[in-house]
């Protein structure tokens, strides 16, 4: 018993992105090797999928930065708060204007699995904000690593201007040097004081933020499937959630009041042919974006 108690200690006085990288290597090496990803790589996606994962992304990042912004005086955060080089729900904003025009906010959808992803993160800001760590250096860094190779295959699928509308969550305006950047950002999470309890807890909700990625895109494929086994559009009172990720949530079921109407926009992309595969192809990139490229 003492020597596995020691032997444990000595694991975690590991730097903790390392830890990180060595917590949730498995589920990336799944995700990885999926052949969703490989589809995506070859620039199988279409533009309805995009903006439907752009959706998501959009009420993920608000709720992270809603509560990064409220604990940015936090010890247990403030060494890693980047707003101007990382934040990306103001370039979500343009992307999702472009893609659906200036009434976008009433277009987009809002599955069930994304709002309980803001739950958590509401939850995680407001109860346990050294805990917001594991989710700001999954996605943040992850975006950082893989962002320029995804925009490149995006802009090429997709057939996006050359100008950069429509991918500006890809552009990182702040950062000059991506590795020099990341090297930074790595040093400062390391050098934050932890205790034994606090890291694993923090390795924890890395794989709980992986997981709840993975659930987001796999809730996307069922409300496609059953249009399409339907054949005609899922209504979204029965899949959707209101979309509001601004209010007070805890640890358990959104409380959110159920849609009552399907927009055009929001009909157009789930009638549109088939999705399945590439929404969980971009499922599974976004989450390997987000989680698994840090040795980059």
């Amino acid at each position: 018993m003492e020597t596995s108690q020691t032997h444990s200690s000595e694991s975690m006085s590991q730097d903790l992105s390392e830890l990180l990288k060595e917590a949730t290597k498995e589920v990336h090496e799944q995700a990885e090797n999926t052949p969703f990803m490989r589809n995506f790589q070859k620039g199988q996606v279409s533009l309805q999928e995009f903006k439907l994962v752009t959706a998501s992304l959009y009420f993920i990042y608000s709720a992270l930065e809603e509560e990064i912004e409220r604990n940015k005086d936090d010890p247990v955060f403030t060494p890693v708060y980047f707003p101007a080089e990382l934040h990306r729900k103001a370039a979500l904003e343009k992307d999702l204007e472009f893609f659906y025009g200036n009434n976008w906010r009433a277009e987009i959808p809002c599955p069930e699995a994304t709002q309980k992803y803001v739950e958590r993160l509401h939850y995680v800001g407001k109860n346990h904000p050294e805990l917001l760590v594991a989710h700001a250096y999954t996605r943040y860094l992850g975006d950082l690593s893989g962002g320029q190779v995804l925009k490149k295959i995006a802009q090429k699928a997709l057939q996006l201007p050359s100008t950069g509308e429509g991918l500006a969550f890809f552009t990182f305006d702040g950062v000059s040097n991506a590795t020099k950047f990341k090297q930074l950002y790595r040093s400062r999470m390391n050098a934050l004081e932890m205790d034994l309890a606090t890291k694993k807890r923090v390795l924890e909700e890395a794989k709980k933020a992986f997981l709840l990625n993975i659930q987001v895109f796999k809730a996307l494929q069922e409300l496609v499937s059953k249009s399409q086994e339907n054949g005609h559009a899922v209504q979204p009172k029965a899949e959707l959630r209101t979309r509001n990720v601004n209010k007070p949530y805890e640890n358990g079921p959104a409380s959110g009041k159920e849609s009552e109407k399907t927009s055009r926009g929001q009909t157009d992309m789930l009638t549109t042919s088939p999705l399945v595969r590439w929404i969980l192809a971009l499922g599974f990139i976004a989450t390997t974006v987000a989680v698994g490229l840090f040795a980059m």
